[in-house]
């Protein structure tokens, strides 16, 4: 199962370094990452594989809040139908 993981807000140290890691983390793997700053805005998509993880899909999202909150930031994950879904023109 492939999902799309959206990471918004203010730049700072550490966001991309504490998103990877609690990825590796799970065994879930990095399949391709965009991420971009404009200005002080940080965003970053990233579509990963959860095929090689033993988390539930909720376990993960939650574990994403935390860290959501520790860094101050927008963290969202989808599953990639959804995402493609609500994405198409």
């Amino acid at each position: 199962m492939r999902a799309v993981i959206t990471v918004i807000g203010k730049d700072k140290t550490g966001i991309i370094a504490k998103t990877s890691m609690l990825l590796y983390q799970e065994n879930i793997n990095i399949l391709d990452i965009s991420q971009t700053i404009m200005q002080e805005l940080f965003t970053m998509v990233m579509l990963v594989d959860l095929s090689g993880s033993e988390a539930a899909f909720e376990s993960v999202a939650a574990k994403l809040e935390t860290l959501e909150k520790e860094l101050g930031v927008s963290i969202r994950i989808q599953h990639e139908d959804l995402f493609q879904s609500m994405h198409r023109i």
